[in-house]
């Protein structure tokens, strides 16, 4: 499970995903560093031949080597989905990951049309395969978004065999097929005009996706001149009736109660995921893609559920091919993932109970946001080096550190 969008904003391009994994999976964010592109580069499953890369900030579940979703030195921005498709991954060798795939991407990619490129080359000639969860044999397909300043895709795979269709103003993607016959871009064995949904599972339920799709659909909707980073991390908290919980604390909605199970219709299976006898979030990222190259390239990202998680700031600083990306090191430490988890499970508790806890909660993490993001505003806006960038990300890091067990310890029952 996952959801991604995007949405085409005055300048440039806003991306944003929420990671929905096994429960229990740790994720980590981190700085992938350069490499020459010697030899070979051993994926999660496979070794295939490397290319040099660029510098990437990728979120990461510990056990893999792939990326959930991530941004690079070129501003160009990844994520993925889990789709189902009439074609049985079971049946395929094991492979690429989806996950491989979007790092890959990352790393070899400058733009959202390069992107396309290096993801139609990967799955031509590796494919993918083996299993996406380290203790299940669970084995998918993906669709990805690529988003860069100036545009993106979405496409749509099933095997090695793809569909692409632009962004334009925006786009959604959920745990589905979307794309049917307006797509653009495809591998050679999809015959001109074909109908892309004629591909879709028919014995899985879209329902299972649909109400995320709504609910980020409306977002993109809404347009780029309405929709910032605030906006769309408060579409990654929504439950389920409308987004909420913007870093400045003055939401669209007060704090919604957690759902409870999937629910009928799987309306329990929202866009900020708790179900635990199902998946849950583990990690969001929302990134300001900006076409100016002076402009700074700005990302927020959280550990955890989003209701519950803290989006602190994330710095890559400079030109392409010498830049440096800050990091704040709370957000790769597992440690870290762990506590943001206890805190999510200790406002999943049903009734009035449950709903204060998140209430408290999220009145402490949109104060804390809010004084975060404005110190990363004035940086950003003071084109700060990248010793003071580490300096307040250290900062942060201690401050989150603190602030996580005291807040599990308030609300856990």
């Amino acid at each position: 499970m996952c959801d991604s969008f995007c949405v085409r904003r005055p300048g440039g391009m806003l991306f944003a995903k929420s990671s929905d994994r096994p429960v229990d999976e740790a994720q980590v964010l981190e700085v992938l560093d350069r490499r020459p592109g010697d030899g070979t580069v051993t994926a999660t499953h496979v070794a295939v031949p490397d290319a040099p890369s660029a510098l990437v900030v990728g979120s990461r579940p510990t056990w893999m080597w792939g990326c959930e979703h991530g941004v690079n030195e070129h501003r160009l921005a990844v994520g993925n989905e889990k789709v189902f498709t009439v074609d049985d991954p079971r049946a395929a060798p094991v492979a690429l990951l989806g996950m491989d795939l979007v790092r890959l991407v990352l790393e070899r990619a400058r733009t959202a049309d390069q992107a396309v490129d290096v993801l139609a080359d990967l799955l031509d000639r590796h494919g993918q395969g083996g299993s996406g969860e380290q203790h299940a044999d669970e084995p998918y397909w993906s669709s990805f978004l690529v988003v860069d300043p100036d545009g993106g895709w979405v496409v749509e795979t099933s095997g090695r065999t793809w569909v692409a269709q632009p962004v334009g103003a925006g786009a959604a993607i959920s745990n589905r097929l979307t794309l049917r016959t307006a797509w653009t871009r495809s591998s050679a064995d999809v015959a001109s005009g074909a109908d892309w949904d004629d591909r879709r599972a028919p014995r899985v339920p879209t329902g299972i996706a649909d109400h995320r799709l709504a609910a980020t659909s409306a977002c993109v909707a809404r347009g780029g001149a309405e929709v910032g980073p605030a906006q769309a991390v408060a579409a990654l908290r929504d439950h389920g009736t409308g987004p909420w919980g913007a870093p400045d604390g003055s939401g669209e909605q007060a704090p919604q109660a957690v759902p409870a199970g999937v629910g009928d219709g799987w309306r329990g299976v929202t866009v900020c995921m708790h179900v635990r006898d199902l998946q849950a979030t583990t990690a969001s990222m929302v990134t300001d893609l900006p076409a100016d190259p002076d402009a700074p390239l700005r990302t927020w990202a959280s550990l955890g559920t989003p209701c519950t998680g803290v989006f602190l700031p994330v710095a890559v600083l400079g030109p392409p091919g010498g830049a440096e990306a800050v990091v704040p090191p709370v957000l790769s430490q597992a440690g870290a993932w762990d506590l943001s988890r206890q805190l999510s499970r200790a406002v999943e508790v049903p009734g009035d109970a449950g709903a204060e806890a998140l209430a408290t909660v999220r009145a402490a993490i949109a104060r804390f946001e809010a004084e975060v993001w404005a110190e990363a505003d004035l940086l950003w806006e003071e084109g700060a080096p990248v010793e003071r960038w580490h300096t307040m990300a250290r900062h942060w890091s201690a401050e989150l550190t603190e602030t996580l067990p005291e807040l599990v310890g308030l609300v856990e029952p």
